[in-house]
């Protein structure tokens, strides 16, 4: 069986369709088609009428004995009921009816049938053997059974002509249909080269929405962490910072709420995410800080970029995403501490974006992480045309820095 496919990328459904459908019998081999029969039914009648010509020719040929033409025409009739069998055997065949059409006369329209048979399903070099044998032996054959109405030569000239043309008619035949041939296997391999990008770009696509899904949940969880944190370890905290704090959580928990059922959404429908919703930009960073501030952070925030709105939007976005994760791993391992997220850059140098937070002040509490996210956000700046870089500092602090394309 063929193996299924994907859709059709290359021609029209109804041409691949008639390319790529091939039936085939119980036993494994092609299975004849209405067109089939119908060619070799014609090639039988072909056979049968110069059979019949051959008779005609037969009975003014002097000295055939009423035996001899008796035999001829057995050869003959014998000849023409073995053209049903071309398709399977058409070597066999062909080489059978060299000995058949030099002895029979009638024979001779079953004789061409095979050279054409054997011009379509076989190699030049079969063709070769056989049609110059076939054209060696007309001269003998005319010398020793000449037509008394047309001059020897022109018998053998013209013989010599026709079994040209038979098998330049089936080695045009056979060439059409490897012509086919290609053109399905470039139509399969095209479709299979389509599916595979298709599919690498679905399997890219659904890497970034996992990307976006660990940054965006990330620092809302974190939020929830931090604050449920402190929450259990001051129990005698004031009413306004337990009030504070539960805001942050229940706040918190409602936009990863809505960010994971905008993302699971897209992952189930398999498309990128179009559901409309803003991308962040460079523009969106101040928001941050003051979102991270409202929680508790302490953060100096040196944006140095003369007009946000003309960084490119993709350097933008990378942008937002490395200081989002250095704010949130600071959280998590620095809590307290004051973090500094600087942004320089301007057309035709860069865009530079580095987050720094000293050693945490006092104890940390655990909150499980992965470890994923530095590495996501290398890859990320990468594929922006950047660079990252992070690490522990001498004074036990930790640094997150980053250069970004921004063409002049």
């Amino acid at each position: 069986m063929k193996p299924e496919l994907g859709p059709r990328w290359l021609l029209p459904s109804a041409v691949v369709k008639e390319l790529d459908s091939v039936p085939t019998s119980r036993s494994g081999r092609p299975r004849r088609t209405a067109r089939d029969w119908v060619v070799d039914f014609g090639c039988f009648l072909l056979a049968v009428f110069v059979g019949l010509v051959g008779i005609d020719t037969l009975s003014r040929e002097p000295g055939i004995s009423p035996e001899f033409a008796a035999v001829d025409q057995l050869l003959g009739a014998i000849a023409c009921a073995t053209v049903w069998l071309r398709r399977r055997w058409p070597l066999g065949l062909a080489v059978a009816m060299l000995p058949v059409a030099f002895l029979s006369n009638t024979a001779g329209g079953a004789g061409l049938v095979s050279l054409f048979t054997l011009a379509v399903h076989r190699p030049f070099r079969y063709v070769a053997w056989v049609g110059g044998i076939t054209v060696a032996s007309l001269p003998v054959f005319f010398r020793l059974r000449p037509d008394p109405e047309v001059p020897y030569a022109a018998s053998v000239v013209a013989t010599v002509v026709l079994v040209a043309a038979v098998i330049g008619w089936g080695m045009f035949v056979r060439s059409k249909r490897q012509l086919l041939r290609s053109l399905r296997d470039q139509v399969r391999r095209a479709e299979t080269e389509a599916a595979l990008r298709a599919e690498k770009a679905q399997r890219l696509a659904r890497e970034a929405i996992a990307r976006e899904m660990h940054d965006v949940l990330a620092h809302r969880l974190t939020l929830l962490s931090v604050h449920a944190g402190a929450l259990e370890f001051r129990p005698d905290a004031p009413r306004e910072e337990i009030v504070r704090a539960a805001g942050v959580i229940r706040e918190s928990a409602h936009e990863a709420l809505q960010d994971l059922r905008e993302i699971i959404g897209v992952l189930r429908a398999g498309e990128p995410d179009d559901t409309g919703r803003p991308q962040p930009t460079l523009s969106a960073v101040e928001g941050l800080v003051a979102e991270s501030r409202e929680a508790g952070m302490k953060i100096a925030l040196d944006l140095r970029v003369a007009d946000p709105a003309l960084v490119p939007a993709s350097a933008g976005r990378t942008a937002y995403r490395i200081a989002q994760e250095g704010l949130t791993n600071a959280r998590k391992h620095a809590p307290g501490a004051e973090v500094t997220v600087e942004v320089t850059g301007a057309p035709g140098t860069g865009l530079t974006v580095s987050v720094l937070n000293p050693p945490p002040p006092g104890p940390v509490p655990h909150v499980p992480g992965s470890g994923q996210g530095l590495i996501g956000l290398t890859e990320r700046a990468t594929l922006a045309g950047g660079r990252l870089d992070h690490g522990r500092q001498p004074d036990g602090g930790f640094a997150v820095r980053a250069w970004l394309p921004w063409a002049a």
